[in-house]
């Protein structure tokens, strides 16, 4: 008799455990490698499992970008309670969230892949432009300085060069770069 029965329900982890899955596919051999087979193959869940928690692809791959958003978001907030300037504090913690993707290779690897899907992809296009609007109106009060929004766009442009490997930027450029934006948040 298989221990399955016996064994104590954790749905929680288990959906936690198919989206790093999902995630290590996506990152290791792109968006289209992560299909319901594949994920319930590289995972210990039947796919049976896996369509209890994510009935279809889209399901998947939405909670697969909602799992990095929220990991964004406490990056974000926690850079923001080290911030003890008001004035520009989202945008800083947006920039150096953004640039500090490159020192951590496996969120690296993801945001790569979800970035090419946010191109190419209208689902998760719709809610990275939710996202940032809900930003936008969460810190207008802070963070709405022609200056900020430079600053924004600036990272956006580093977050894809990152992704591309488009530019050799050495690291004393790097930091030079963002301690320049850093300082223009305080505008």
């Amino acid at each position: 008799m298989s221990n399955a029965h016996h064994r104590k329900k954790q749905p929680a982890l288990v959906r936690q455990e198919l989206l790093e899955v999902a995630a290590r596919l996506a990152a290791s051999e792109g968006m289209a490698a992560v299909t319901l087979d594949a994920v319930s193959a590289a995972s210990s869940v039947s796919k049976g499992g896996l369509l209890h928690h994510f009935p279809t692809k889209n399901a998947l791959l939405d909670a697969l970008f909602e799992s990095l958003l929220e990991r964004f978001d406490a990056d974000i907030e926690e850079l923001m309670r080290g911030d003890p300037v008001p004035q520009g504090r989202f945008t800083r913690a947006y920039l150096r969230a953004v640039s500090g993707l490159k020192d951590r290779p496996d969120d690296s690897r993801s945001w790569t892949q979800v970035t090419i899907a946010l191109l190419a992809e209208p689902r998760p296009r719709l809610r990275w432009r939710q996202w940032v609007q809900a930003r936008a109106e969460e810190y207008v009060g802070t963070d709405s300085s022609l200056d900020a929004q430079i600053v924004r766009f600036a990272a956006d442009g580093l977050w894809f060069a990152d992704t591309l490997e488009s530019h050799d930027i050495s690291s004393a450029l790097r930091r030079n770069l963002i301690s320049r934006l850093v300082e223009l948040t305080g505008k």
